[in-house]
């Protein structure tokens, strides 16, 4: 299960050489249900996800490059390209700020997974942060793999 808001960002915050960076590609073979496949640096997924916006079912299946390479083949639309930066924020949250580079460039998107959707809730939204796009299609990464 994952449960996860989605924001808009007004600021992009300084020095983001001191945060984890991951190099993000991702493509799909289908966006309804969403089948994902996807490079996270060195390391190779298959995602399925369920219907919905804030709360979803989600399950990753590890691959080798060569069977990522092969699917890469067979995806629909653009390929998503972004880098992942993945920023602390109070004790317990992680925002993972998204930098998309390619046909998507100048989009910036920040996510953050919660563990109850009252926690999701209840979240202290950063001030860098601007509108919550959780629940609008149109920011999901399947949409934008066909924009």
């Amino acid at each position: 299960m994952e449960i996860e808001r989605k924001f808009l960002v007004k600021q992009i915050p300084d020095d983001l050489s001191q945060y984890h960076c991951r190099q993000i590609e991702q493509a799909y073979l289908n966006t309804e249900p969403v089948v994902r496949i996807r490079q996270d640096n060195d390391a190779y997924y298959l995602t399925y996800k369920s219907k919905g916006f804030l709360v979803r079912e989600e399950y990753n299946l590890p691959l080798d490059k060569e069977s990522y390479l092969h699917l890469r083949q067979k995806s629909d639309g653009i390929i998503i390209t972004k880098k992942r930066y993945e920023i602390p924020y109070l004790e317990q949250y992680t925002i993972e700020l998204d930098i998309f580079e390619g046909h998507h460039a100048g989009l910036v998107l920040a996510e953050v997974e919660f563990t109850g959707t009252d926690e999701a809730g209840q979240f202290p939204v950063p001030d860098w942060f601007s509108t919550d796009v959780t629940c609008v299609r149109e920011y999901c990464n399947s949409h934008l793999s066909m924009c």
